[in-house]
């Protein structure tokens, strides 16, 4: 019996060396290349909220109903000791679960869906000590944005109204006389911002409440909701003061705000609705707020307005004390001299479509550290922050993206939604006094342990004016060195945004169809500082152009790229740039431009919000003309040799086709060049991340195919005239 194990292991270590010694693309054979079609495969979490206690998390799983063609919600939970993770609803549109003070019971959002619609989100509550979830609330434009009293026995939330619906009930004999009247449907548009990329057209006659329910304390009660606020302003963002005893809540009260820079209004009323407070004038944008433990000051992330107008504002940590729910004093900027975005992010296609990323400031439980994300050098991380000094510790490291985060009721344990390049997202527990992290849900394990991703390769490079950009090269799988890459310069959006380390399917993808990858950070970008966020005022596009081909460069340097097969793609900002740098080079092949802006006037008059602020343009168009057009990639268009696709929108208000994709291809039709627009029914600006399952893959399928074409020789007619 020994002789024969010991001849058993011999030949499993001379297997084992053989294996090692094999190719690594032999050795991956056995897994697979990621496709578009993985989409409707992937898991994706969002809203994780820890328990009071510590001991649980509850949090919302969003997947692809492929028959449907939409996302599907559930509630789950998992324990923070390693246990394994269970289903609490079936869905299909559940979401926004938060525990109450006790922990017993789930308030969460729900959405009954009629004739394939999902209708106004209500709250139902899911008790823990047996039972089916209750409805709670029937408003008739929904509930939502909902917080727990303190003691638990109310709930505060925001709904809709609109005065033209609040009309007298007719009586009996009115019914029987009264012919149904004609409801018009023209739209008198009197605001110069009418219209908002996803919503569509906006009704100004309907604004957002305040209102209180009660909690039943029986089975089968049905409390009637308080409305608390009222008026012709919108409220948001309800918070209850540590007492129980007031509301505090943000409200513009500017019938037209856009004439004026960012200004933000703290208000606050008696639990019953009475005696209603103003308490800071923010000059700049407020990010949520939240007190501290002891209810003596109120901490929240917030972009200060800068003299002169700037185009770009890096986020800031402030405090403010309250006396008596007052204010006590101005508020403190914590972290002006930390050059780094507080609150900020990581740009990629695969947040979670579906649900909320909440996160915001978090107080410890002694009230001296505020948690707070960090984005810097394309990595997302928490942060503690003395919340008397300003000094700045990690909480988490890595080359990863903290996408949201919520904290127990003495912060010791905090849950973590972690994406890293070849992760989607998980939840991870950290604490806060050891700063030990444990992961907790492995939800797309399965499908990735079959699947050959890679990570990207980091670099950094010298631009043409001595400024460091920070840059990632995907390489494909079974990449070869000693071999000839087709190659596609990926361009993000914003501009004042970020790719890092975050996972991003259409890079991956574009990867295992093998093509080498490069995407930047470009002067403009943010998580580098306010100085490089800022540079680019009334010069984008322009130097962020040259950085972006110095990149280019740089990776041709290194010898496995075919100069002769170079792609550019890009969406929003991105997508300027593609337009912008086809107009100003001809060393591309190929060309997708995504959701993009082609003449600058045109956006001026027609984007879903205003630029009457001078933080693009230093004037209007008529007023400086010259201007808008020297930096409007249309006037290059005589320029383009290069074939173009175009991705359109048809609902998407924020870079409006008619003034992007439509130009652009109407321009190069008339020049000759080849050129095809792809446009997708009822999509807004979010296409790429949270637009229609099957409109996302599509969207995947016809980029490729461009380049394709372009940049491997392939043959298709999908894009032939007939």
């Amino acid at each position: 019996m020994k002789r024969i194990s010991y001849k058993l292991f011999a030949c499993i270590l001379i297997l084992l060396l053989i294996s090692l010694s094999m190719p690594i693309s032999f050795r991956a054979a056995e897994k697979r290349m990621i496709t578009e079609m993985d989409l409707f495969r992937f898991n994706w979490i969002a809203d994780a909220q820890i328990s009071p206690d510590g001991t649980k998390v509850a949090f919302v799983k969003v997947w692809v109903n492929e028959k449907s063609n939409r996302y599907d919600t559930a509630l789950w939970m998992v324990p923070t000791d390693g246990g394994v993770a269970r289903q609490l609803t079936a869905g299909p549109t559940d979401s926004s679960p938060r525990w109450s003070p006790d922990g017993k019971t789930l308030a969460f959002s729900r959405s009954a869906i009629i004739d394939g619609r999902p209708q106004a989100s209500q709250i139902f509550l899911l008790p823990f000590d047996g039972g089916e979830a209750q409805q709670l609330t029937e408003q008739p434009r929904g509930a939502g944005g909902f917080e727990w009293s303190p003691n638990g026995k109310s709930i505060a939330f925001v709904s809709t109204d609109d005065p033209e619906e609040v009309k007298p009930p007719a009586d009996d004999d009115e019914k029987k006389e009264k012919k149904p009247e004609r409801k018009s449907d023209v739209r008198v548009i009197t605001r110069a911002t009418y219209r908002s990329n996803g919503p569509g057209y906006l009704n100004p006659q309907v604004r957002t409440h305040l209102w209180t329910v009660g909690v039943p304390a029986t089975p089968g009660e049905k409390p009637k909701p308080v409305q608390i606020t009222k008026g012709k302003f919108s409220v948001g963002g309800p918070s209850w003061s540590p007492d129980g005893s007031r509301l505090f809540f943000a409200s513009n009260r500017v019938v037209e705000p856009y004439y004026n820079p960012p200004n933000s209004d703290l208000y606050s009323v008696t639990a019953e609705g009475s005696h209603e407070k103003h308490i800071l004038s923010f000059y700049g944008g407020m990010r949520g707020f939240t007190f501290s433990n002891d209810g003596k000051r109120i901490a929240f992330g917030g972009v200060q307005n800068h003299k002169p107008i700037q185009s770009y504002t890096q986020p800031d940590l402030f405090v403010m004390s309250v006396l008596n729910y007052t204010l006590g004093g101005e508020p403190k900027n914590l972290t002006s001299q930390y050059d780094y975005d507080i609150g900020g992010g990581i740009g990629g296609d695969q947040q979670s479509p579906r649900g909320s990323s909440p996160g915001g400031v978090v107080w410890s439980g002694d009230d001296r550290w505020l948690y707070v994300n960090v984005a810097e050098h394309g990595r997302s991380n928490l942060k503690r922050i003395d919340s008397s000094s300003g000094k700045v510790e990690p909480l988490t490291s890595g080359d990863q993206s903290v996408i949201s985060y919520s904290a127990n009721r003495d912060a010791s344990k905090m849950a973590l939604i972690i994406s890293t390049s070849v992760s989607i997202g998980d939840i991870f527990l950290v604490d806060t006094a050891t700063k030990k992290q444990t992961q907790l849900t492995r939800f797309n394990d399965e499908l990735f342990s079959q699947l050959n991703l890679t990570h990207p390769e980091e670099f950094w490079y010298t631009s043409f004016d001595g400024r460091k950009i920070q840059g990632w090269i995907q390489k494909p799988p079974d990449f070869d060195p000693s071999k000839k890459y087709p190659f596609i310069l990926e361009i993000h959006g914003g501009p004042h945004a970020a790719y890092g380390f975050t996972f991003t399917h259409e890079f991956q993808w574009m990867a295992a169809k093998g093509y080498v990858v490069l995407y930047t950070n470009p002067r403009g970008s943010t998580s580098y500082g306010q100085d490089f966020g800022n540079i680019i005022q009334y010069n984008y596009p322009g130097d962020d152009h040259k950085d972006l081909m110095i990149g280019v460069d740089e990776v041709i340097k290194r010898g496995y790229i075919d100069t002769s097969r170079l792609g550019v793609t890009g969406g929003s900002g991105g997508g300027v740039l593609t337009n912008w740098a086809v107009g100003h080079t001809t060393r591309f092949a190929a060309a997708v431009s995504q959701r993009s802006i082609a003449d600058w006037a045109g956006f001026w008059y027609t984007a879903d919000f205003t630029l009457f602020n001078p933080t693009w343009f230093r004037a209007a168009p008529w007023e400086d003309p010259d201007d808008f057009v020297k930096r409007s990639p249309i006037t290059y268009v005589k320029n383009i040799t290069t074939p173009m696709m175009f991705i359109e929108g048809e609902a998407d208000w924020r870079t409006p086709p008619n003034e992007g994709g439509e130009v652009m291809f109407r321009a190069l039709k008339y020049r000759k060049i080849p050129t095809a627009m792809i446009r997708f029914p009822n999509e807004s600006h979010e296409l790429s991340r949270s637009g229609a399952p099957w409109h996302r893959v599509e969207r995947l399928q016809h980029i490729l195919n461009w380049f394709d074409i372009y940049l491997q020789g392939k043959s298709m007619k999908i894009y032939d005239i007939e």
